[in-house]
């Protein structure tokens, strides 16, 4: 079972996370000293706007490169063979059809560092990946929603 106060992430998603932080310390960082460098070339520093922006921008770097390096030195890794198909985990793609509407939704359950909702990829943490935890194929599950309860059964769970 997951340390809930450990991220989690995919295999791919430690990956993409990897990539992301080689891409702030390596690129980002060089961009950001270079608009200091041109700001402070413009001269006073004390009403200079284009310098408080890049030392704004360059906190804010810093910031998401520590915010990623504590989530790949404490995430927790979800293999491939770590996702049953039996229940609904971190990993399962499920397909759900909405009771009331018929429609047929397919989403990926992941950890919070990986979610994107756009992508249909939504975190266990999230009301409907909460929901769904645990839940068996043909099972209805009844999701608290802001509008009120969603009522989905689960068609079929898979990695």
């Amino acid at each position: 079972m997951a340390d809930s106060k450990r991220p989690i992430v995919s295999v791919e998603g430690m990956q993409k996370l990897k990539d992301e932080l080689e891409h702030y310390k390596n690129v980002r960082r060089t961009e950001i000293a270079e608009q200091i460098k041109v700001a402070i070339a413009f001269g006073d520093l004390s009403e200079n706007a284009e310098y408080d922006e890049a030392k704004n921008e360059q906190s804010r770097v810093e910031h998401h490169i520590l915010d990623l390096e504590n989530i790949i030195r404490n995430a927790q890794v979800i293999e491939e063979g770590d996702i049953t198909t039996d229940r609904v985990g971190i990993g399962s793609h499920v397909k759900l059809l909405d009771v009331g509407t018929k429609e047929e939704l397919d989403y990926a359950i992941v950890g919070v560092p990986e979610a994107d909702p756009l992508q249909n990829r939504i975190s266990n943490e999230s009301p409907v990946g909460s929901a769904l935890l645990g839940h068996r194929v043909g099972e209805v599950v009844e999701i608290a929603v802001p509008s009120g309860v969603w009522r989905v059964r689960l068609l079929d769970i898979h990695r």
